[in-house]
């Protein structure tokens, strides 16, 4: 267990609590720990979810296949980040899309029974739980509002003053590839490619692979109006 602990650490579920805290919370708790390969399935669309998924190692992504045969992918966690808050408390217990690890990874796995027997003995716990949730809603939200936007140059612009917010930075550091940005924003990725070549020629942005840099903010928040 000892070896968990420093990822567990860094978990957004164990947020300003020291180690020996955590340590003493997670022997109480019965508990798995699964591994997965790159691209392995951790679960299908609607499979039961009666646990709490700590990503000790490794990154996973949801994705949304369509009855066409396109994937969507919804969103992507990586270490020290958990995913079914939501749905292990909920009356419909089911995942609404598939999760995939995208490469080598470690997951812990809390039934809904231990994290309120957590939450009923730390109050950090439930502070560091409800945070998740809001956080989800908030995530939500801008996903909502950004696929409402009517042109590429609007999402686009969207997606970096949402990551310049959360960054602090001009200079910012996109957690996903181009291919993955472009799933995000449900558009086609050479399309996305030209948009941001046009707004890089127009002197709003620079860019290399995942990597931006805003050179214009007033130019980037009129791009949404």
């Amino acid at each position: 267990m000892i070896d968990y602990i420093k990822p567990l650490s860094k978990c957004v579920l164990f947020r300003n609590m020291e180690e020996a805290e955590i340590e003493e919370i997670i022997n109480s708790l019965v508990y798995t720990i699964k591994s997965y390969d790159k691209d392995e399935v951790i679960a299908i669309e609607n499979d039961d979810c009666d646990s709490l998924g700590v990503i000790l190692s490794g990154n996973v992504e949801i994705h949304k296949p369509f009855p066409s045969g396109k994937v969507v992918t919804i969103n992507h966690f990586s270490a020290g980040n958990v995913f079914g808050e939501a749905l292990v408390f909920s009356e419909r217990h089911r995942y609404p899309a598939t999760i995939i690890s995208s490469n080598k990874s470690k997951i812990m796995y809390i039934k809904r029974e231990d994290i309120v027997k957590m939450m009923t003995h730390n109050p950090k716990i439930i502070k560091n739980f409800m945070g998740v949730l809001s956080n989800r809603i908030l995530m939500l939200n801008d996903r909502i509002t950004n696929l409402s936007y009517d042109s590429l140059r609007k999402k686009i612009s969207s997606i970096l003053l949402n990551e310049y917010k959360r960054q602090r930075s001009p200079n910012i550091i996109l957690p996903y590839s181009r291919k993955k940005m472009a799933e995000i924003l449900n558009i086609p990725r050479p399309s996305l490619s030209r948009e941001l070549v046009n707004m890089r020629e127009e002197g709003i942005i620079d860019f290399y692979k995942n990597k931006i840099k805003i050179l214009d903010i007033r130019k980037l928040e009129d791009s949404l109006l």
